[in-house]
């Protein structure tokens, strides 16, 4: 599974944040591996340079081989907790995605 993380201008995509994201998604979804080609990690924060409650916004899009790519989102007070929501709706949603598979 490759992992391009992407982010806007207000979100600094430094090194660091691109290993520690990478490492817990790759943690999370290991189970999913062989079926995700591609995951594509979208962070934002929505406020700019104000601050807000749940300003962060985290957008993963799953490419699964043979099929269309499924896309969650997440919003939170930082970008980790963002990413983590995101995890949880696309661990979810891949689940039944594998469930209706294998009733085929």
């Amino acid at each position: 599974m490759k992992i391009q993380l992407n982010t806007d201008s207000n979100v600094t995509g430094s090194e660091e944040l691109r290993a520690s994201l990478t490492s817990l998604i790759s943690d999370e979804l290991s189970r999913f591996d062989s079926n995700i080609t591609r995951l594509e990690v979208h962070l934002s924060d929505e406020n700019g340079h104000k601050g807000g409650q749940n300003d962060k916004r985290c957008m993963l899009e799953a490419r699964i081989e043979g099929r269309q790519p499924i896309a969650v989102t997440s919003h939170a007070d930082s970008n980790e907790q963002a990413v983590t929501g995101a995890i949880g709706k696309l661990k979810s949603s891949l689940t039944k995605i594998q469930g209706r598979l294998k009733n085929y």
